[in-house]
């Protein structure tokens, strides 16, 4: 029996237990916010973090298929050429709620609904996260954040599956090695199943749901929610407003193939339809190279790409 035979053998069972559920020869670009990517062998779908992790024990024991974890592919581009392996999607892993006075919520939470939990809880201090298009895995990974202000702001402790030896663990704040858009989990290969944070009592809830609702128009006026994308491109450059200095590039609209720079956003790059990795890809480096040469500066993009 190949490694695959087994694969499927066991998300068969898993399945019939409805532990979870699968696809076969997937395309990748249902499953992110772009809309692109080719097809993987497998797409999985766990429906609590114990089934999860079953499945990351069995997988340990297939050294020779490959294993990719994502949440709901809100900072991703899926290569063209497809993945042959299973990728697995958190989320399905819901849970949210009060423990030892921190809010818990696991890893295919969004941040939206973590910062609306918080608001109903009588709590402030969530609402930079309310309309961030990722969840708590993805923005625990990249220490995600929006207004001045990061979730390792709020973050108390992560709790993730050890690839290495199989056991789940927790991870105190201090030792997520936070910077900007980085964390420890980007080198240490660890499956965020979910995390603990901290806010505070709000005298005034109704205040802290205006300004989530004022964040969320902010948003819907001034990035274009109307075209699939992977949120902001770049990341910022000390000193420096990337999106300024590619609007002032004369980069607002210019396009590859069926990727553009939006003409709402510069900070953003569209699937106007059709779009393939390599139209993004190539339209990156363009900006990238436009920008060098107007001020000697390489802006950084922070899209991960996945090949």
């Amino acid at each position: 029996m190949t490694p695959y035979q087994r694969l499927e053998k066991y998300l068969d069972s898993q399945a019939a237990l409805g532990a979870l559920t699968y696809e076969k020869d997937a395309p990748l670009s249902r499953f992110c916010t772009f809309k692109i990517g080719g097809i993987c062998t497998y797409a999985i779908f766990p429906q609590s973090a114990d089934a999860l992790c079953a499945l990351l024990d069995f997988l340990r024991g297939e050294s020779k298929i490959r294993t990719l974890v994502f949440g709901n592919g809100s900072n991703v581009l899926f290569c063209d050429e497809g993945i042959d392996g299973c990728v697995i999607f958190t989320t399905r892993l819901k849970n949210i709620g009060m423990k030892d006075g921190c809010i818990f919520a696991e890893s295919g939470v969004t941040l939206t609904e973590l910062s609306r939990f918080a608001q109903k809880q009588g709590l402030c201090g969530m609402e930079f996260l309310c309309g961030i298009p990722g969840n708590v895995g993805g923005g625990i990974y990249m220490n995600a954040g929006a207004y001045e202000h990061s979730i390792s702001e709020v973050l108390v402790r992560s709790m993730y599956y050890d690839r290495a030896d199989g056991k789940v663990k927790e991870l105190p704040l201090e030792a997520h090695d936070y910077a900007h858009r980085h964390s420890v989990y980007m080198e240490n290969g660890g499956v965020i199943l979910g995390g603990c944070f901290n806010a505070e009592k709000t005298d005034d809830p109704d205040a802290v749901k205006a300004l989530m609702e004022d964040h969320l128009r902010t948003r819907s006026e001034k990035q274009p929610l109307e075209y699939p994308s992977a949120g902001s491109v770049f990341k910022r450059y000390p000193g420096y407003y990337t999106s300024k200095l590619i609007d002032e590039a004369g980069l607002k609209g210019e396009y590859v193939g069926g990727a553009q720079v939006s003409e709402k956003h510069a900070g953003f790059i569209i699937n106007r339809g059709g779009a393939t990795a390599k139209d993004v890809l190539d339209l990156v480096r363009l900006v990238q190279d436009k920008i060098f040469e107007n001020h000697g500066i390489h802006i950084e993009c922070e899209i991960r790409y996945v090949k």
